[in-house]
């Protein structure tokens, strides 16, 4: 008869993963600031921001993906509410702020590849 229960010398790995979606939209927001498409990039920052809430095993990367999201609201709400004349979200952002968008994407980018690898880690288990 075939045992039921799977063996336990094989943790689950995939289970406690940051979903793959998550990663490429985090990689996809520096990359979409950078190649002018900024208001493109809130569907990345809404992807980022929503698994990271959905995730309870990673706090840190909550506060990371809560930062990039207000970090990209700022110069957004600057554009919609302000009198700038820019036609494009990308032209209405100056080259700092462009710059300190992009940074902290890369920081939740590489976040993401760090808990991934951590949490994608099998277990070690103590001799007894």
């Amino acid at each position: 008869m075939i045992p039921s229960t799977p063996p336990l010398d094989r943790p689950n790995q995939t289970a406690a993963r940051t979903s793959r979606p998550a990663l490429i939209a985090a990689w996809a927001v520096p990359t979409l600031v950078l190649g002018q498409f900024a208001l493109i990039a809130g569907i990345p920052v809404a992807v980022v921001l929503i698994s990271a809430l959905r995730d309870p095993r990673s706090p840190a990367l909550r506060w990371w993906a809560g930062a990039l999201a207000a970090i990209y609201a700022a110069p957004l709400a600057f554009w919609l509410v302000g009198p700038s004349s820019a036609p494009s979200l990308s032209k209405s952002m100056s080259p700092v702020v462009t710059a300190f968008v992009v940074a902290t994407g890369v920081v939740v980018a590489i976040a993401h590849h760090v808990l991934r690898g951590r949490s994608g880690a099998p277990a070690r288990e103590q001799a007894t």
